[in-house]
């Protein structure tokens, strides 16, 4: 799954409740939308951390880096190790096992 895919699936799944928000693009603010509350950010940052295998720092919470699924994909992309992506395709991240 390309990755603007999985974290799209992901606050969907996580924040809406898996349907899908009308109207609702890629550059979209989260929280302008009412997709997201602070509560919503933490449990964001979580999943980040978990899944992508990095840390956020108190300066990366900023909405430049997660408030809307083009700012999380550049984010994740600036920060997961290079030996971590696997797939041919930049906008893919896969995990070595």
């Amino acid at each position: 799954m390309a990755l603007k895919d999985e974290l799209r699936q992901f606050v969907t799944d996580n924040f809406m409740y898996g349907k899908p928000y009308e109207g609702f693009a890629d550059g979209d603010s989260f929280i302008e939308r009412g997709i997201m509350d602070s509560t919503a950010v933490m449990e964001l940052v979580a999943y980040l951390e978990k899944r992508y295998r990095i840390t956020l720092l108190d300066k990366d919470l900023i909405p430049d880096n997660l408030d809307s699924v083009n700012s999380l994909a550049r984010f994740v992309k600036s920060r997961v190790q290079p030996d971590f992506t696997g797939a041919a395709d930049a906008d893919r991240i896969a995990l070595r096992t």
